[in-house]
């Protein structure tokens, strides 16, 4: 007798009769690289074959996690010549989240792939319903330049403990990280990931293919690009974006310390984070003494020449150089409070501290460097206003001990995330979803975010045929079904619907 296998009766979209097979031709991709692509997605296809059982995603996060541990020390070289990055800024803020990531995702899979038992229903009643987490298929994840590592890993790693199968797209701006990664995940999970690199072209031709999920990291421009190629499959997808991240300092907090986490948060990877701050507002008296006191944290951070320190990233390109030279010769002379130089051929910028008006050119739009303005507000109430009259920004961080101004940030603002008395450290906290709102992003990730972000949530039901309570909804209907329906299906409970049957008081909440 022939065995019945998951592979008898899972056929992948891309191997039905037809699938894909007039895919448009994509300007400067050659026919043979764009053979490859297609090759690359059809095999991580074909390998998707549910059920994909606990002990298979185990043990695709233990090997992807053994991946990292072997390809440790070419990855952080390769941070180093793409980014600059001391070997402690990629273990911290690369190597460590990812396996972080690996191990809280490896705790949560037991629970998460047990059937969810809902409360029963009234109405429905003799049921039972469960919730089925189920993999989606495969997903395809494209990362962006500033975190290489972990912003292709992390959501890899989400995207396996879910039962999926994975095509990768590395940042051809990071050559060396993305040709590591490369033979890395070739190496330890060829059976379950493939991997895509080049730029615009090769990118092009894998969005042209379907998916069952689409996560992309980057900015609203190409989001809106991935979008539209999402839409032609009706694919979901998750867009972690980016934006002008505020902060609000005021005078009810320690200054100096306040200083050195937003210097910290700032200039982390010479300013090219996502949820970096990107201005300060307060008080005109708070910024006047936060001037010298960013100076001093700059200084305790990279020394007096930062150019000179091993903790201080570079930027990825000149082409990006060139964009915050051109941004920060737009700063008057008077309004520049320190740093501002530069050095292409190091792919140097100085942490940088500039006044702006609320309206000055470097408010137009998210600077994703080491430049931070400060721009006055008369109190925080100006400042709310200013943020909402703007798109919504992927994070937000409010500097104050008093609980109504807290309080009113997180009730009258809309972001990602929020974080009171640190920048950026709400992305390492396990339990806490990570994602944007609005042209910030949307959908989140991050443990169990990640694991809702890539599977299905099926809803099962189980009625027994016996005894038929269906029968009041079966035709013919009659006044009485009519009654008995209404009362069947406008009530919240059995004790509920008795009191109206036998005329008792009113039933709406008190």
């Amino acid at each position: 007798m022939e065995t019945t296998t998951a592979e008898t009766f899972w056929t992948p979209l891309n191997q039905q009769s037809g699938y894909d097979s007039q895919l448009a031709p994509v300007e400067g991709l050659d026919a043979a690289d764009a053979e490859r692509i297609d090759a690359t997605v059809h095999s991580v296809r074909a390998a998707f074959a549910p059920p994909v059982d606990l002990e298979t995603r185990l043990d695709r996060l233990d090997r992807l996690e053994s991946m990292l541990r072997r390809w440790e020390a070419p990855l952080v070289e390769a941070l180093g010549q793409d980014l600059g990055k001391s070997t402690t800024e990629a273990w911290t803020t690369e190597l460590g989240t990812v396996f972080g990531e690996i191990h809280h995702l490896r705790r949560l899979l037991p629970q998460w792939m047990a059937l969810s038992k809902v409360p029963g229903s009234a109405t429905l009643a003799p049921s039972r319903g469960w919730v089925d987490h189920q993999p989606l298929g495969t997903v395809l994840i494209i990362a962006p330049w500033n975190y290489p590592v972990q912003l292709v890993l992390s959501p890899l790693a989400g995207a396996l403990a879910a039962g999926n199968t994975a095509v990768v797209k590395p940042s051809e701006v990071t050559p060396h990280v993305a040709q590591v990664l490369t033979e890395a995940l070739q190496d330890s999970l060829a059976d379950c990931v493939g991997v895509v690199t080049g730029a615009v072209p090769e990118t092009t031709r894998v969005l042209q293919h379907r998916f069952d999920h689409i996560f992309y990291t980057g900015n609203a421009t190409v989001g809106r690009v991935v979008m539209r190629a999402a839409a032609e499959y009706l694919t979901p997808v998750t867009l972690e974006l980016g934006g002008k991240s505020p902060v609000w300092v005021d005078d009810t907090v320690d200054l100096k310390v306040a200083a050195q986490r937003i210097a910290w948060g700032k200039f982390l990877n010479a300013g090219q984070t996502c949820v970096a701050p990107d201005y300060v507002m307060g008080p005109p008296q708070v910024l006047q003494r936060l001037e010298t006191l960013l100076a001093a944290a700059v200084t305790s951070l990279y020394g007096a020449d930062p150019a000179r320190s091993d903790s201080y990233g570079r930027i990825v390109s000149r082409r990006h150089l060139d964009k915050l030279a051109t941004t920060l010769s737009e700063v008057a002379t008077e309004d520049m409070i320190f740093g501002g130089g530069t050095d292409a051929e190091q792919l140097y910028v100085a942490p940088t501290v500039v006044r702006q008006a609320p309206d000055g050119p470097l408010m137009q739009e998210e600077i994703f460097g080491p430049v931070l303005p400060l721009v006055e507000a008369a109190d925080h109430h100006q400042a709310i206003q200013y943020i909402n009259a703007r798109e919504k920004p992927l994070a937000l961080y409010v500097f104050s001990q008093d609980d109504a101004v807290r309080s009113e940030f997180r009730a009258l603002t809309s972001s990602g995330g929020m974080c009171v008395g640190a920048p950026v450290i709400h992305l390492a906290h396990p339990h806490l979803p990570f994602g944007g709102v609005g042209e910030s992003g949307v959908g989140n990730y991050h443990g169990a975010y990640s694991l809702q972000t890539f599977s299905h949530e099926r809803a099962v039901l189980d009625k027994p045929l016996n005894p038929d309570t269906l029968k009041v909804v079966y035709p013919p209907y009659t006044a009485i079904k009519a009654k008995g329906a209404k009362i069947a299906m406008g009530l919240p409970s059995p004790t509920a619907a008795v009191r109206k049957l036998f005329g008792g008081g009113s039933t709406r909440p008190r």
